[in-house]
Order: structure tokens, then C-alpha cells, then sequence
């Protein structure tokens, strides 16, 4: 069993529709607050970059030549710490993915497809088909997008990997909190790991998400989680025993109108 101390920052944000300028900006605005924080990984929700568009997404599509993947890669490297955004991928072979982007403190670029897409994402995005695990202080995380935690075999896989904790970025909304927060509780419970979640805040693709971004012990505890969608981070200390958490609300600049 690791050991170590691992803190991670959960950085529940507000998105402008397709606005890659002032979202990058929102981005650099978390790594640098999770850094003066001490965290060593900051995740953000799904589609982080542009937002949940995905009538957007083609249009929207980011490759390893995007400007703003690089600007993330250089954050990364400046404060040390792994960073994890979302943002449409170009795919080859036809539709864009639903896509991670994974920035580590070497200057190494890596992404994730997600997998399981919830019913009409397939209108605008294709799904992935590899699993993905990353290391960070000796912890091996398995990563997730949304609708990959609905999907039980995406949890055995990444315990049959070698998951030590399990991390899930979303757009979660009021309505389908409740039985979201149920299946990663029962999730964590049966990996037997901890499992953390990264929400929106705000108005996103029409929907509007809850935020609540926290965690789920390795007996599927709540640990913690913040209250409601205001902007911020969450700062997740895992150890053995015992685990931690902690909100610090960060205003989002700039202020973005919801024109929905």
C-alpha cells in the first residue's frame, strides 16, 4: 500500500460556450491556486476547455499542435504538478472524442478518450476504446469521464490494472446528483479505493450543473464534498489514514453571462 501523501485539487469552475481564450485563462487562473496550495494533481470537469458544446465539438476539436494544450503543458512544468483538463480531441477516423488531456511535470502531453457516451453524445462524438492510468507520487490513477463511472466494467478494469484511486470529471446536474453520488459511493465501496469527483459550476451545454466536487473513502464514505456550485477548489489529501478535504472558493474571472 502507498505510503505517501497525495493532495489533489478538484477545480470546479464556470465555463464560457466555446470560449478557449477565456477558459484557458480560467484554467491558468486554478493551476496557479492549487499550486500556492501544495497540490500535486488539479483535475477540471469534462469538456473543461470549451465547455459542454457539443454541437461545438468538431469545430471545437484540439490536437498535440493546439496553442492551448501547450500553454497547459508549460503550467505544468512551471508549478510541478500534473494537470488534467477536458476539451474535445481530433480523431482521425470521423467524429471527435470527449477527451482528457493529461500534462505532466516533464513536459510529457498525454489523452484520454472517454469511452461511454450518454444517449445522443454519439450524434456529435465517437468513443474511445482504451482504458487510461497515470502516475503521481507513486499513486496509479485511473481516469474518467462522466458516463464512464455508469459503466461497471470500466471500474473492474481499472482495479485490474492497479488503480489505486479513481478519478471521474463530469457535468453532473440537481436533478441527477443524488443517484450520481449513490453509484460513485457504491463505486468506491466495491474497488475499494477512494474515488473523486470534479463538477461544473454553472450553465453549461443547456444544462445546469450542481457542482458539489468531493470524494468517496475506499469504503465509500463521504469524506467530503463542497456545498452547491460555487467556484473553487477543492483540496483532497489522501494518505492511508486519514483523509482530508477542504474548500477554497476562488471567484471566476472573467464573470461569464449566461445567455440560457
Amino acid at each position: 500500500m502507498n505510503n505517501s501523501t497525495l493532495t489533489v485539487a478538484l477545480a470546479q469552475i464556470q465555463v464560457g460556450k466555446g470560449d478557449l481564450a477565456n477558459n484557458l485563462k480560467t484554467h491558468l487562473e486554478f493551476i496557479a491556486a492549487s499550486a500556492r496550495l501544495g497540490a500535486d494533481l488539479v483535475v477540471f470537469p469534462e469538456l473543461s476547455l470549451t465547455g459542454y458544446e457539443l454541437e461545438l465539438a468538431a469545430t471545437l476539436a484540439l490536437d498535440a499542435g493546439s496553442s492551448v494544450l501547450a500553454e497547459l503543458s508549460r503550467a505544468a512544468v512551471r508549478y510541478r504538478m500534473v494537470v488534467v483538463a477536458g476539451c474535445p480531441l481530433h480523431n482521425g477516423a470521423g467524429k471527435p472524442f470527449i477527451g482528457g488531456v493529461i500534462c505532466f511535470p516533464d513536459g510529457l502531453v498525454e489523452y484520454y478518450a472517454k469511452q461511454y457516451l450518454h444517449p445522443g453524445e454519439e450524434q456529435y462524438c465517437a468513443p474511445g476504446h482504451r482504458n487510461y492510468q497515470f502516475s503521481v507520487k507513486g499513486y496509479r490513477v485511473a481516469l474518467a469521464i462522466c458516463a464512464d463511472f455508469g459503466e461497471a466494467r470500466h471500474g473492474r478494469d481499472a482495479k485490474a490494472a492497479g488503480a489505486e484511486l479513481y478519478l471521474a470529471s463530469a457535468l453532473i446536474s440537481e436533478v441527477g446528483f443524488a443517484a450520481d453520488s449513490r453509484l460513485l459511493s457504491s463505486l468506491a465501496a466495491r474497488l475499494a479505493m477512494p474515488v473523486l469527483l470534479c463538477n461544473h459550476a454553472g450553465v453549461t451545454g443547456g444544462w445546469v450543473a450542481c457542482g458539489n466536487s468531493g470524494f468517496w473513502d475506499g469504503a465509500g464514505r463521504p469524506v467530503f464534498a463542497v456545498r452547491g456550485a460555487n467556484t473553487g477548489v477543492v483540496l483532497c489529501t489522501l494518505t492511508q489514514e486519514p483523509q482530508a478535504g477542504r474548500f477554497y472558493p476562488i471567484p471566476a474571472e472573467p464573470a461569464f453571462a449566461v445567455s440560457r
